[in-house]
This record gives C-alpha cells, sequence and structure tokens, in this order.
C-alpha cells in the first residue's frame, strides 16, 4: 500500500493571503512585533518555524515556547475570520479536485492512503481545506505544524499514524510526499520516501528537479501521469 501525502499550500490551494494576514495580526497582537514579514517567505516552513523566526528576525533575544503557542493559538482563530471574509477567494490548484478523486478510486481498492504532510497547524489546516471546498476528513491521516516544528520530522509522524489505521508496517518507499517547494522534497528524505514535486508555487519544474523531487511537474492537471508517478 502507498501512502500519499499532500501539502497544502501552493499544492492544493491558495488562500489569497489570508494566512498571511492573519500571522501578521497575530503577531502583533501578542508580541508586539511582526518583524521583517513583509521580506520573509513562509513556502516551505511550518507555523511555528514561521512565528518563531520573525520573532527572532525582530531581535528578540530568546523566543519563549509560551509565546509562540500563544500566538500560533492567536492565528488560527483569526485565520477563520480572514477566511470567512466576503471577498475572501480561495481556489484549488489544477487538476486537485480530479486528481483526489481518481486516488478516492484506488483508496478503495486498498493500493493507497491518503493524507496531509503540511507546515499549517492541524487546526488552520482544515479550515483552509473547508475554505477551498475540500472536507478535511477526505484525508485518512495527517502530520502538521502542531505536531512538530521541525518539517523533516512530520513524515515519519505521518506514516506511523498511518501504518496504526491500516493496522501493518508502511516502507520509507512506499510513502510519497507532494509538494511544490524543495523543503517537501527534502523532508521525504529521513524516511527514504519519494517525492512528487508539482511548480505550483514559487519554484519552477528545473528548480524542483535540481532539489532531487523524483518526478516534477507543471501542475497536478495531468490526472493520469500524476497518478501513475504517486503508484509507481
Amino acid at each position: 500500500m502507498r501512502l500519499a501525502l499532500f501539502d497544502i499550500d501552493g499544492t492544493l490551494l491558495l488562500t489569497d493571503g489570508a494566512g498571511r494576514r492573519a500571522i501578521h495580526r497575530a503577531l502583533l497582537e501578542e508580541a508586539g512585533t511582526a518583524g521583517p514579514i513583509d521580506e520573509y517567505r513562509f513556502d516551505g516552513k511550518t507555523d511555528p518555524q514561521i512565528v518563531r523566526d520573525l520573532l527572532t528576525l525582530a531581535g528578540m533575544a530568546e523566543v519563549r515556547a509560551a509565546l509562540v503557542d500563544a500566538v500560533c493559538e492567536r492565528y488560527v482563530s483569526l485565520l477563520e475570520v480572514e477566511l470567512q471574509r466576503p471577498d475572501q477567494r480561495t481556489r484549488l490548484m489544477t487538476g486537485v479536485r480530479e486528481l483526489l478523486d481518481a486516488l478516492a478510486e484506488v483508496e478503495r481498492e486498498g493500493r493507497v492512503m491518503v493524507g496531509l504532510l503540511t507546515g499549517n497547524l492541524a487546526r488552520g489546516a482544515a479550515l483552509k481545506l473547508a475554505s477551498a471546498g475540500l472536507d478535511p476528513a477526505r484525508f485518512a491521516v495527517g502530520a502538521y505544524g502542531s505536531d512538530a516544528a521541525h518539517r523533516p520530522d512530520l513524515p515519519g509522524i505521518a506514516r506511523d499514524r498511518a501504518a496504526a489505521l491500516a493496522q501493518r508496517s508502511i516502507a520509507g518507499e512506499q510513502v510519497i510526499v507532494i509538494g511544490d517547494t524543495p523543503a517537501d522534497v527534502a523532508c521525504a528524505r529521513p524516511i527514504g520516501a519519494r517525492t512528487v514535486a508539482v511548480a505550483t508555487g514559487s519554484y519552477d519544474v528545473p528548480a524542483l528537479r535540481a532539489a532531487g523531487a523524483d518526478h516534477a511537474f507543471a501542475d497536478l492537471g495531468a490526472t493520469r501521469a500524476v497518478l501513475d508517478a504517486i503508484l509507481s
């Protein structure tokens, strides 16, 4: 059985800046500064890492775990508000719905389990998916920024949860990480997972191949080719 783990932002969907706006406001409310947020790149990072980085870059000598937790908790509340704005537009990336529908058929045959591997906090991930019309329960398992701030820890967490749910062991090479950044590719290496990279974020296909992706696509629109890459 394969375990297909999807990143969210830039891979499955885009929230038109809702996450960045919510973190910006949460940092100001809880810490009094958002640091150099306008120049800081969020992609490929976990939410707790983003918060800690920005506070460190703001000159905070010691960033307490309690403060990071407070900012993250406030962030999720503000994210919910952002996603409910009348002018908010969350959009699915090209081919996502078709690919998930195709995977659902294979899932029913017991050949694959579909989950999430994302830097989002678990509650934030659910909010973003729902705002794009995706049922969070459609993903059998997940590993989130709320599980570990260090992204390379997440594939092992997701695999262990999937193995417990399936009541069978899952080898590293049976895990496929699907994401849009070199960080998604790199985080798969500790457990020997394979990677399918998609150039719907800030990195093009050559950059993702150079990062070591096993497969790289311009987008997820070529359903059969992407499905074959996941199941190969």
